[in-house]
């Protein structure tokens, strides 16, 4: 039972930080949501903090793999930044949530050392990702296209949340898409986003 009770606050502790950020991870309501006393909680985490860091790792991490997933499902890279917006899309399509790293980064100042670093490490995988696809699909500039394609795609998510719009987070995407910032086809070494 006790990998399951730490699974099952993980999980609580994820949705609580998609919903409220880092401040909503409350031992109280996430041990109410998952049927344990705060001592069962504080047995697997230490303090709040330490919960933070393990839900914001274990979002990275499972980021990580869905990109793998997302870059071996494509031979194609633009393939792959078609994909690429599907990450953010699903957050929307659960219960319009926040990307949980995109909802911390908003309260970055408050945030603990521990916490701060793994918010860090979501956007640097994300970034760094985009970057080799974006190489991969023959492109200029990739660091910086990657750094505003991933940021493009984040606001579009909070825009859409904030209007509980699932059609306008494909809108923005479209034009994302349209614009060029999201690159649809081979571009010349001239053409800019």
């Amino acid at each position: 039972m006790t990998g399951n009770a730490r699974e099952a606050i993980l999980a609580a502790a994820t949705t609580a930080a998609q919903l409220h950020g880092y401040s909503g991870i409350n031992f109280r309501s996430i041990g109410e949501t998952v049927g344990v006393k705060n001592a069962s909680i504080y047995y697997h985490f230490a303090s709040k903090a330490d919960l933070g860091a393990a839900v914001a790792e274990r979002y990275w991490r499972d980021t990580a793999e869905a990109l793998r997933f997302i870059r071996d499902s494509n031979p194609d890279p633009l393939g792959c930044l078609r994909a690429y917006p599907s990450l953010f899309r699903r957050s929307l399509e659960n219960g319009n949530r926040l990307c949980l790293a995109s909802f911390m980064a908003a309260e970055y100042e408050d945030l603990p050392e521990e916490v701060e670093r793994e918010v860090k490490a979501f956007a640097d995988i994300n970034v760094e990702w985009l970057t080799q696809v974006l190489v991969e699909a023959g492109l200029e500039d990739v660091e910086r296209r990657a750094g505003a394609i991933y940021a493009a795609v984040a606001g579009a998510q909070l825009i859409a949340r904030t209007r509980v719009d699932l059609k306008l987070f494909d809108e923005l995407i479209d034009s994302y898409r349209e614009s060029g910032l999201i690159p649809t086809h081979a571009s010349t070494s001239n053409e800019r986003y």
